[in-house]
């Protein structure tokens, strides 16, 4: 994504992304690559970390914005094998320092795993996935769900209702629901939706990493 920097008074592009240091399974911290014009340059330190209680010492899966003068970014805060997940934000006007005190946009029990924004005719619009980590049968509101709104802040009351857009009987191929979508626009038709996706089986041999990740895509008219 491209923004402003306050600092150097011109426009960069960012890759913001989350990484475990110590472990695959975390816990994990945000950073980002920057495009110097020749390549990607990683950062040596993160550049957001969990400080609430609420976020059990782990953030990751980050979708940000440039909008209004800010860098803006929702988040998950938690860990997957504690089957805890809060969807969260958190603003910046650098996108690097100073980020402003952490909300709770989705609490764990929505199960909200990745909130992406972007920017439309109509305003803004998010596609967000709700995963079902548990065990037993995935809940009816597994999967993909679409909301819009004129202006995208961090409360979800500012958005319109939500439209689920995928369920678990339409993947079945997903083990815990679809995740990490983002959203584009057919170039003739304004009104058709691409919904990019990931997801995850089970292997069946014997391997250090016991998943194996799909990337699906759907094609839909606008809600």
């Amino acid at each position: 994504m491209k923004g402003w920097d306050p600092n150097r008074r011109a426009e960069v592009e960012r890759i913001y992304y989350a990484g475990g240091a110590a472990n695959v399974w975390g816990p994990y911290t945000i950073g980002y690559l920057e495009w110097n014009g020749t390549k990607w340059v990683d950062q040596s330190a993160p550049v957001f970390v969990a400080n609430e209680e609420w976020e059990h010492g782990s953030v990751y899966e980050p979708n940000l914005i440039y909008h209004d003068g800010k860098w803006k970014m929702w988040y998950v805060a938690g860990s997957n094998q504690e089957d805890y997940l809060v969807q969260g934000y958190s603003e910046s006007v650098d996108g690097r320092t100073n980020w402003t005190k952490h909300q709770i946009v989705f609490p764990a029990e929505e199960k909200v795993f990745d909130f992406c924004v972007i920017k439309t005719k109509q305003g803004y619009e998010a596609i967000f996935s709700r995963v079902f980590l548990g065990k037993g049968v995935p809940l009816a509101t597994t999967g993909l769900w679409w909301c819009q709104t004129k202006s995208p802040t961090a409360k979800i009351s500012d958005w319109s209702k939500p439209v689920q857009i995928m369920g678990m009987s339409d993947s079945p191929w997903h083990l815990g629901g679809p995740w990490k979508p983002s959203l584009q626009y057919s170039e003739t038709d304004p009104n058709r939706m691409f919904v990019f996706f990931d997801g995850l089986y089970p292997r069946k041999d014997p391997a250090p990493f016991p998943y194996v990740f799909t990337l699906g895509c759907m094609e839909l008219a606008r809600p």
